[in-house]
């Protein structure tokens, strides 16, 4: 591959409505599409609200990408770097996050949609032994950590 064969694109950060960052994304992708823009991807960070990154070989090519589109509040100017970007690539498992005494709901199994508090965590299993807040005597049961999402972190005291 000779020098000027060489592909060099940047990562680039789209500020949005809060909230509205995957309907951002599909509307750029149909412009990108559509109009047959240099644009080699757009990441929505799940971890970052309010923000898109487009990865094009060039800033002009993102202005051309986003102009007009609702809920685009508008480019962060410069280059966002591949560190940056990383971490919010790279998936922690749901466990990392997970301490006792934080507030969580139950997104999947029989308890499905109920809040609950940790009271234990084990990090080895993968799992979280519970207290259900919405029964009305306190029943502790065990589930993967994948079955829950936080709603509060414990509060800590300093």
């Amino acid at each position: 591959m000779g020098e000027e064969e060489k592909i060099t694109t940047a990562v680039f950060a789209v500020r949005t409505t809060a909230g509205q960052e995957k309907n951002v994304a599909n509307l750029i992708e149909a412009r990108v599409g559509m109009d047959k823009l240099p644009i080699k991807a757009i990441l929505v960070p799940e971890m970052l609200k309010g923000y898109v990154f487009i990865e094009a070989d060039g800033p002009h090519s993102v202005e051309k990408a986003i102009a007009g589109i609702k809920h685009v509040r508008s480019r962060v100017p410069g280059v966002v770097t591949f560190p940056e970007v990383e971490r919010y690539i790279v998936v922690k498992p749901v466990i990392e996050e997970l301490d006792e005494d934080d507030i969580v709901e139950i997104v999947g199994g029989p308890f499905k949609g109920m809040r609950a508090k940790i009271t234990r965590v084990d990090k080895a299993k993968e799992e979280v032994t519970l207290e259900l807040l919405e029964a009305t005597f306190t029943l502790p049961i065990t589930v993967h950590a994948d079955y829950v999402k936080i709603v509060e972190k414990a509060k800590k005291e300093e």
